[in-house]
């Protein structure tokens, strides 16, 4: 009988506790567009916002495919004000 591997979720993998840290560095700094987005799931979101951190989080999550530390380049390219 095979069996399955579950997963490692990317919130608690050291990859994720790494991109996270860069997110955060990037909320606080001045230098980067980083306001928080709308989000209609009041449930998790009463306030309707959804921090950048956490929009961005949720991404890498659920897309396992994007090389994460490329993704972050892009993302600093993209926020950064100009």
């Amino acid at each position: 009988m095979a069996t399955v591997k579950k997963r490692v979720s990317f919130f608690e993998s050291e990859e994720g506790v790494m991109v996270k840290g860069a997110l955060d560095q990037m909320a606080v700094d001045k230098t980067y567009n980083t306001s928080p987005s709308y989000s209609a799931n009041i449930i998790q979101n009463p306030d309707n916002l959804i921090s950048f951190t956490d929009k961005h989080m949720n991404y890498l999550n659920s897309h396992p495919k994007i090389d994460p530390q490329q993704y972050i380049s892009n993302l600093r390219l993209m926020t950064k004000v100009k």
